[in-house]
Formats: structure tokens, C-alpha cells, sequence
């Protein structure tokens, strides 16, 4: 390559990547994949290194990545948070050991899974955590301590402290964590994260903080950035110095001195990549000795005592068999691609979500093609491409009319998706009641996907004002229900009217509308009718709340059936009117307590306001990370369980001794 060529390609890579930096940091969007990104910055480096002349004080090469975002106050970093310089090969690996063996005596190394998530700084004065920012560009960050409290591995709190102690760690949301997110978000039928490290991001930099928490967000701490008060000499010692003070660490191996165990260790970690509850995008290699990684110093970005090996993304071919098309409770119209089984991080696939005729359209996708499948964030599976087309091949297009009703669709410009207009769709009735009836709205309890498709067959339920109307000898007709379970789903139902206005309206499904978005509008507008009744104007001052949501709800509430519908259930004696919970103080911040068993004086419902007031949690399982557990009468298996594992328990008298 001639200079001329050079100059142009660094310059093509330079606008490419900062394009991408933007989308990855700022906006949340990826628009590549991780791993064709360091490919182009691996690509920018190796040129820049040749051609040192054109080597900019801007270029993406200089800096670690994003930047500050305006929603937050930002952090200068007295120590820089750099990146590590990412290598793609054994070869590359053994190159940098054997460098680092040329300058040093006898060094150590460590080698750690690296976790694909948002890194972050913790700082602690005496013990107490009092700041938490992102990394932003490596000098600058953002001030996100109140969305790290939320996280409970973060330590508010740590005896034995140094007097100043700065450490650095990776925030990430769990596989797990991700799964019911994206469930969430497609019930909702909202645009869901591309992958854990993403919603991760997206999660910890949102202005309330009460969305991150219910994201489930976790931390695991790899550095030590300051330290006053105590003196460490290695790497590996930090580390267990850190957990003492009851940090989670990322897991490291034992000091490794030869090229063969570092490879052998990496290997390793990539075979075992699945069984991890969180991603791993690669693997760091570090020297173990500070006072060694002092002598080899740093480059402006990054430091010469470490690499970062990086995985390429696991895919496979296989043959799209079908393309299946399924209808939402809002009446989209999604495409499912159905191919031929692949084994794909851990699990075999055979189904993955083509999204909309746009995306078809763009890939080229046609029934009896070769294609390849990967998994987003390794949980999602999703189609990457076409690589080939069978003889005959025909561009897929979406039906023109509904699958299920058969009524004409529409093109929705906004959302590029095709919509069945009838509202009275079975398949679109069929949804709106299980998100009505599910945990997150009304939580009707024995009403399952089941149970419903069961009433809805018999001709006993056609809208969820219908299931107001049913008695116990309606389900007594069904094979499904005997006495005592069809009387526990009457009571389910019954108790279902008394549920706090805002779970009503986010049960009605009206799109772009979750469950926090509807306790805001609940909170502008506390009762149905102010809320029926609010003009686009007024929605659109609610703080979170844009143009497209504010039309959402105002059309919904113009629509004929809908406003019949809300006019059913408020005949039938649900909750019109909204009651704010308002804070008393903050003594129960970050805690959460599970109620078990009868209480005696207070109501479950009582019980769950009370500990809000004061700024706690309730939830319905216990683990290690429960505050406590309130046990009343006949109290079962959540109490064995906080006995077994160590969780607090109090009687119902004790809180209440504690509230006073």
C-alpha cells in the first residue's frame, strides 16, 4: 500500500470508527458487532504504526471511546481508565509475553475473563462509597452514583478501609437477567437491547433510577486505581486484598510464569465461556508486579503490561427452512425465521426473530437459502445474512393481510412495522389478556396462558372485562378447573379489582407504554378520567415522556373499544383513582425484604407500602442478597430458606418496633 492509499484508508477508518464510537457509547445502537469493530481499529493501529504521518492528535486510535454524556455531571479522572490494547491470535499473545520477558525480570502474569459490560469507578473515603462514574473517554466520565447504588454488589459501605481507596470494575447485566428483560420488551413490544452488555449501558445511564434498579444490574470489581492508607505490591494480592473488604472480583488465575500455561489458560476460559452467568468477550493477560508494570509504563492509550485477547463471534451455516409470521397484542405482524438446528454457544436453535419486512428486505432473505445464525450477546439467536440463495429463490414479503382475521394490514411508517388494524383479532384479544392478567399488570394468579386459551375457547371470555363477569360454576364447565382451584381464580380476580391504577393501565397494553411510563402518567393524571381526557400537550410535559409515547396514549383512549373497555372494568369496580406512596425517609434505601406467612396486624399490601415509605423493597423470593425476612404465621418455605442461608428475620411486631 502507497502512502496516497494509506492516507485515504486511515482517513475512511477514522470516520467509520468514530461514526460507531457514537452509536456504541453515545446512543446506545450498535451498529456492528463488537468484534468487526476492533477489527477496524486493529486495522487503524497497524497503518498508523506504518504510516506515522498520518498518525492525528484526533484519531479514534488516541482515544479510549465515548464520551460524556450531557445527562450527567461529569467526573475528571485522576488515574486515566484506559483500554488495553486487544490482540486477535496465540501468535500476538506470545509476541507481547516475550516482549514483556525481554524488559523484565522474571514476570509474573495474570490471566482473567474479560467481561463484556460498562466499565466503571468506585470511590470509598473511610469506608464509604461516595462517587461512582463512567469511563467515558478515559479522562472523563459521567457521575452515575445514584444508579450504582442500585446494584448490590456495589458496597455502600466496607470495614477496614483504607482512608481513600478508587477501584474499577465492569457493570453488566446477567444472561439471565437479559432473557426476561427481552421478553419484556417484545411482550411490550418495544425495541429490546441487541445484547446484556448493551442493556447494561443503556440501563445504568438512565435519569431515574428507579429503572435501573428494576434492570438487575450487577458488578464485578478487576482494579485497583488509588489507594491510600495501604501499600500492594501485586496484582493478584489487590485482588484478594479487595475481596477481604467484600468486593466481587473477577476470577483470575494463579501467577503464571510460561507462554504454554497463558495459552493453555486462555483456551480454558474460551471453552467454558458458555457456563458463565455473564458474556465474556475475551480474555486479559496482565503482569502481576505494579512495580514491573511501572517500568514498562503506558502509551497515550493504553497500557504495555496488558493485552486483552478477543474472541471472534461463534457462527454457523445452516438452511432457512420456513418463515413463519405470528400477531402481537398491538396487531404486529412478526416474521420468524425457522431453519435447520445449529449448536450455538451452549444450546441448538432452530427459531430467531426476522423483526419486519424491512430487514428482510435489506438482507435479502429468501425461503430455502443458506444462512448465517449466530446468538446476540450469545443469548439471542439472529440471523446475520444470506450467504446463498436456492434456484428459483423469491423475495420474501410480509402478507398483505392478517394471518389470523384475515382483515387487510397496514404499513406503520413509524415503527417500519405491518400492523392487523382489528382490534377484535382472536390473536390480538388472546395477547392483550395474558399481558393484562400477567405479573408485571394485574397478576391474576391461576390465570396463565393456559387457562385463558381454555375460557377464551369456550366462549367464556373475549376481553378482559370479561373476566370480571365469571362465576365459579362457569369454570366448574372446564376439565381444567375443580372446586378449589376455580374458587382461588374467582378470589385472584376479585382481589385483582383492588390493584393500584397505574398496574391497570399498563395492563390495557397501549403501545410504547410500560410500567413505568404508566405509573408517570398516573402520577400527572391520578384518575382514569383526568388521564382519558388529557390532551397531547399536557402528556408531553411529563419529564421522560416524548412525542411518539404522548401519541400512543392519546389515541389509544380516542379508540372506540378502548374507551368501552375502561368503561366496563370501572363498572365492574377496579381502582379508578391513584394514591401515591410518598417517602417518609430513606433508612430502608437499597434493601429489600420478603413477607412470608400471615401477618396479624397488617395486610401484605400494608406491609409492602410501609417498607416503600421508607424507601425499601418487597419481593417475592429470597436470596443471599435479601435484607430481611418479615415472617408472620404459618410462615413456610421463603422462612427454612432465610434460616438456611443466613438472611435476617423479623416477626411482624419487631418491624413494626423498627418503623417506630
Amino acid at each position: 500500500m502507497n502512502k496516497e492509499q494509506a492516507e485515504k484508508r486511515i482517513d475512511e477508518l477514522s470516520k467509520n470508527l468514530m461514526k460507531h464510537n457514537y452509536h456504541y457509547y453515545i446512543l446506545n445502537e450498535p451498529l456492528i458487532s463488537d468484534y468487526a469493530y476492533d477489527e477496524m481499529m486493529h486495522e487503524l493501529i497497524k497503518l498508523e504504526s506504518e504510516f506515522p504521518e498520518f498518525l492525528r492528535p484526533d484519531s479514534p486510535s488516541q482515544r479510549v471511546g465515548g464520551n460524556a454524556s450531557s445527562s450527567f455531571e461529569k467526573v475528571e479522572h485522576r488515574v486515566q481508565m484506559a483500554s488495553l490494547q486487544d490482540v486477535f491470535s496465540f501468535e500476538e499473545v506470545e509476541s507481547f509475553v516475550k516482549r514483556c520477558k525481554e524488559q523484565l525480570s522474571e514476570p509474573k502474569f495474570i490471566v482473567e475473563p474479560k467481561i463484556d459490560g460498562l466499565s466503571v469507578s468506585l470511590e470509598y473515603e473511610n469506608g464509604i462509597f461516595t462517587r461512582g462514574s463512567t469511563r467515558g473517554d478515559g479522562f472523563v466520565g459521567e457521575d452515575v452514583t445514584m444508579n450504582l447504588k442500585t446494584i448490590h454488589t456495589v458496597p455502600l459501605q466496607i470495614e477496614n478501609a483504607p482512608s481513600y481507596l478508587e477501584v474499577r470494575g465492569e457493570v453488566y447485566m446477567s444472561r439471565k437477567s437479559f432473557e426476561k428483560l427481552s421478553l419484556q420488551q417484545e411482550e411490550n413490544e418495544e425495541v429490546p437491547f441487541k445484547n446484556p452488555r448493551n442493556a447494561a449501558s443503556g440501563s445504568l445511564r438512565q435519569k431515574d433510577a428507579s429503572i435501573t434498579a428494576k434492570r438487575r444490574l450487577d458488578i464485578l470489581i478487576f482494579n485497583i486505581q488509588q489507594i491510600e492508607g495501604t501499600e500492594l505490591l501485586f496484582h493478584k494480592s489487590s485482588i484478594d486484598y479487595l475481596k477481604t473488604l467484600g468486593f466481587e472480583t473477577v476470577s483470575q488465575s494463579e501467577p503464571l510464569d510460561d507462554i504454554d500455561q497463558i495459552i493453555s489458560e486462555i483456551k480454558r476460559i474460551g471453552e467454558e465461556r458458555s457456563s458463565y452467568a455473564y458474556d465474556i468477550d475475551g480474555v486479559v493477560v496482565k503482569v502481576d508486579s505494579f512495580a514491573q508494570r511501572e517500568e514498562l509504563g503506558a502509551t497515550t492509550k493504553t497500557p504495555k503490561w496488558a493485552v486483552a485477547y478477543k474472541f471472534p463471534p461463534e457462527e454457523k451455516e445452516t438452511t432457512l427452512k420456513d418463515i413463519e409470521v405470528s400477531v402481537g397484542r398491538t396487531g404486529v405482524i412478526t416474521p420468524v425465521a425457522v431453519f435447520d438446528p445449529v449448536h450455538l454457544a451452549g444450546t441448538d436453535v432452530e427459531r430467531a426473530s426476522l423483526h419486519n419486512q424491512d430487514f428482510i428486505t435489506e438482507k435479502e432473505i429468501c425461503i430455502g437459502d443458506t444462512i448465517i445464525v449466530r446468538k446476540a450477546g450469545e443469548i439471542i439467536p439472529e440471523v446475520v445474512r444470506a450467504v446463498r440463495h436456492c434456484d428459483g429463490a423469491v423475495p420474501y414479503l410480509l402478507p398483505e393481510i392478517c394471518p389470523v382475521c384475515g382483515t387487510k394490514a397496514e404499513r406503520d411508517e413509524q415503527e417500519a412495522a405491518i400492523r392487523c388494524p382489528n382490534p377484535d383479532c382472536p390473536a390480538q384479544v388472546m395477547k392483550r389478556m395474558i399481558h393484562f392478567a400477567s405479573k408485571d399488570a394485574m397478576n391474576i394468579e391461576g390465570l396463565g396462558p393456559q387457562n385463558l386459551a381454555a375460557l377464551h375457547e369456550a366462549g367464556l371470555v373475549n376481553s378482559v372485562a370479561d373476566l370480571y363477569t365469571l362465576k365459579k360454576q362457569d369454570l366448574l364447565q372446564l376439565e381444567r378447573f375443580g372446586d378449589k382451584s376455580a374458587e382461588n381464580l374467582i378470589a385472584s380476580i376479585e382481589k385483582s379489582k383492588s390493584n393500584s391504577l397505574d398496574r391497570i393501565i399498563f395492563g390495557l397494553g397501549i403501545r410504547n407504554i410500560g410500567g413505568r411510563a404508566a405509573k408517570l402518567l398516573c402520577e400527572a393524571f391520578p384518575s382514569i378520567e383526568k388521564l382519558m381526557n388529557a390532551d397531547l400537550h399536557d402528556i408531553e410535559q411529563i419529564d421522560g415522556f416524548g412525542s411518539i409515547m404522548a401519541e400512543s396514549v392519546v389515541s389509544a383512549f380516542k379508540e372506540h373499544h378502548m374507551r368501552e373497555l375502561v368503561s366496563r372494568l370501572c363498572e365492574y369496580g377496579l381502582t379508578q383513582e391513584y394514591e401515591t406512596v410518598s417517602t417518609v425517609d430513606n433508612r430502608f434505601e437499597g434493601k429489600t425484604f420478603v413477607l412470608t406467612g400471615t401477618l396479624s396486624s397488617l395486610k401484605r399490601s400494608e406491609a409492602k407500602e410501609l417498607i416503600e415509605k421508607y424507601g425499601g423493597k418487597v419481593s417475592g423470593s429470597v436470596s443471599k442478597k435479601t435484607y430481611c425476612v418479615i415472617a408472620g404465621e404459618d410462615a413456610g418455605s421463603k422462612l427454612d430458606k432465610a434460616i438456611a442461608i443466613g438472611v435476617p428475620v423479623l416477626s411482624e411486631k419487631e418491624f413494626i418496633e423498627q418503623i417506630k
